[in-house]
C-alpha cells in the first residue's frame, strides 16, 4: 500500500489494514450500523483512504473490484451529508447500470444509521419519466451513469447546486467506454468547492487529465492487487486452439463448482463457449456488450441467484460485478494484461469468506506464453502446469445449479417488497425459509431464487395465490428464455 501527494504536500500516516472502524471520526450510530452489517475491520483500501476522505481531501484511489471501495467512498459521502437538507449533496458516477445498482444498494445499507437518506439511481435503459418523478420528491444522493446524468442536467430535472461530494467509481472503465467528455461536462457543473473522490483499478493517462482539470491537490493511494497466500489455487493447462472450449467443459465436469465465472477476450468467444457448454448439458449464460438491458438484468440476476452454474463474460461486461460465493474462475483466454488477470482471479476466494478457497483455472496456447510470463512477473511466482488429461468427469450426474429463478410481473412501482414475496412463499404457499434464496425487486418485475426441486410447484402456487392482496403472473426462467 502506498500513499503519495502532489509536490509540496506532506504525507499522512494511514492505519494498518486490520484496524477497526472505531478509530475513525464516525458517529456512534454509524459504528453500530457497521457492526450490524458485519464490517469488523477495514480492508486495505478503506484503511488507506477513509482517514483522508473524512478530512475532506480529494483522493485518487487505485484498488480492484471487490476490495471494499464502495464502503470507502460511501462512508465519506455520508459523513458529509445533512439528511435534513432535501437537496442532492453527493453524486456517484459509474460506468454501467449494474455497478450503479450495486453501489446504490450498498450506500442505502450504510445509510441506515441516518434518518431518511434518499438515494436515487439514474441510468439508461429505463424511462426518464420515473427518474424525474423520483428527483421531484427529493434526493440526497444520486448514483448514475454519465450519459443519463447528463440528460437530466440538460433537461433541468437534476439540480447539483448543493453538491459537496463527487465520486468517480471505476474511472478507468468509464474512460475505456469513451466517457471522458461526459465526465468533464458533469464535473464543470458541480460546485467548485466540493470534494472529489476518484476510484480506479488501473491508472491510464486519462486519470491524470481528470485530476489536473477537476481535482484539488489530490492525494494518490495505491493498494497492490495481490491476494492473500493460500486464498486462491491456480492451475494452468496448455491447450491447442481447437481444444480450448472443450477443455472448459472438462474442467467443469472435473471440479464440479456450483458457481463459475469464465472470462473470454472476445464477444465471439463468449457466444461460442456458451453454445458449447449448453450443448453438453451445462447451465450456462453469456454476458457481453450487445445484449439488451432486459437480457443483461436477467442474466446477472440468475447467476447471482445461483440458478445458473456458469457465466461466460468479457472483461468489459463483467466489470463491477461482485458475486458472492464464487467458487471458480476460468480464464478461457489468457488476459492481455497481467493486472487484468489478477483482477479476474480475485473474484474468487474473497476476503470475508474464510471457509472458501478460490480456484482459478487458466488455459493457454503457445502463442500466449508471453502474456503468461508477464503474469509470472507481476505475481512474483512461477507458473506450474498440469496435464490436460487429468480433467476427467468426477460424476456421471449432470452439473445442475442448486437454485432456480422465478420472475414475478410486478415490482417497486406496484409497491412490492422482498418481504411480501417471502411472506407469500412461506405463508399461503407453504414453503420454508430455507427453500427461498435471494429476492431482487426491480421497478416493474421481481426475481426470486428458490430451491430447484420446488421451482415448478412454487411458480404454480404463487400464480394461484396473492402478493399484497393481488394475483400476479409468475414464470420459471429457463435457459432458453
Amino acid at each position: 500500500m502506498a500513499c503519495r501527494d502532489n509536490p509540496g504536500m506532506t504525507t499522512s500516516t494511514t492505519p494498518t489494514p486490520d484496524a477497526g472502524f472505531g478509530m475513525l471520526a464516525l458517529s456512534p450510530a454509524m459504528l453500530e450500523n457497521l457492526q450490524a452489517l458485519g464490517y469488523a475491520t477495514m480492508t486495505p483500501i478503506q484503511a488507506a483512504s477513509l482517514p483522508l476522505a473524512l478530512l475532506g481531501r480529494d483522493l485518487i484511489a487505485q484498488a480492484a473490484t471487490g476490495s471494499g471501495k464502495t464502503a470507502a467512498f460511501g462512508l465519506a459521502l455520508l459523513a458529509n451529508l445533512n439528511p435534513r437538507r432535501f437537496a442532492v449533496q453527493a453524486l456517484v458516477l459509474c460506468p454501467t447500470r449494474e455497478l450503479a445498482d450495486q453501489v446504490a444498494t450498498e450506500i442505502r445499507r450504510l445509510a441506515r444509521a441516518a434518518d431518511n437518506v434518499k438515494v436515487v439511481t439514474l441510468c439508461g435503459g429505463v424511462p426518464l419519466r420515473g427518474q424525474t418523478a423520483s428527483l421531484e420528491h427529493g434526493a440526497h444522493i444520486v448514483v448514475g451513469t454519465p450519459g443519463r446524468v447528463m440528460d437530466h442536467l440538460e433537461r433541468g430535472t437534476l439540480d447539483i447546486g448543493a453538491l459537496n461530494t463527487l465520486v468517480l467509481d471505476e474511472a478507468d472503465r468509464m474512460l475505456d467506454m469513451g466517457f471522458f467528455d461526459d465526465i468533464a461536462t458533469v464535473a464543470r457543473q458541480c460546485p467548485k468547492e466540493r470534494q472529489t473522490l476518484l476510484f480506479s483499478a488501473t491508472y491510464p493517462e486519462g486519470i491524470a487529465r481528470l485530476a489536473q482539470q477537476f481535482m484539488r491537490s489530490p492525494r494518490t493511494i495505491t493498494v497492490q492487487s495481490q491476494h492473500a497466500p493460500g486464498r486462491i489455487r491456480q492451475r494452468w493447462y496448455e491447450v491447442r486452439e481447437t481444444e480450448r472450449l472443450h477443455a472448459v467443459a472438462q474442467a467443469l465436469a472435473h471440479f464440479r463448482p456450483a458457481s463459475t465465472l469464465s472470462f473470454c477476450n472476445t464477444k465471439a468467444r463468449c457466444r461460442d463457449l456458451g453454445d458449447v457448454l449448453r450443448g453438453q448439458g451445462f447451465s450456462a449464460l453469456a454476458l457481453y456488450g450487445e445484449l439488451e438491458q432486459r437480457e443483461r438484468d436477467q442474466v446477472l440476476v440468475r447467476f447471482a441467484n445461483r440458478s445458473c452454474s456458469v457465466l461466460v463474460a468479457t472483461d468489459v461486461a463483467a466489470r463491477g460485478l461482485d458475486i458472492a460465493q464464487l467458487e471458480m474462475v476460468v480464464n478461457v483466454d489468457v488476459a492481455p494484461d497481467a493486472e487484468v488477470h489478477v483482477h479476474r482471479i480475485g473474484r474468487t476466494g474473497r476476503v470475508g469468506q474464510a471457509d472458501v478457497q478460490g480456484l482459478a483455472i487458466n488455459f493457454a496456447s503457445l502463442d500466449e506464453m508471453g502474456a503468461v510470463g508477464r503474469i509470472e512477473q507481476l505475481q512474483k511466482a512461477q507458473t506450474h502446469w498440469s496435464p490436460l488429461g487429468e480433467l476427467t468427469p468426477a460424476s456421471s450426474e449432470p452439473l445442475a445449479p442448486p437454485m432456480a429463478t422465478l420472475q414475478i410481473a410486478g415490482g417497486r412501482k406496484e409497491k412490492i417488497r422482498a418481504g411480501d414475496v417471502l411472506g407469500a412463499l412461506t405463508g399461503e404457499a407453504g414453503f420454508t425459509r430455507e427453500q427461498v434464496g435471494r429476492i431482487n425487486v426491480n421497478d416493474f418485475s421481481t426475481y426470486v431464487a428458490v430451491d430447484r426441486r420446488i421451482a415448478a410447484e412454487a411458480a404454480r402456487r404463487l400464480s394461484a395465490g396473492r402478493i399484497k392482496g393481488r394475483t400476479v403472473k409468475v414464470r420459471l426462467l429457463e435457459l432458453d428464455d
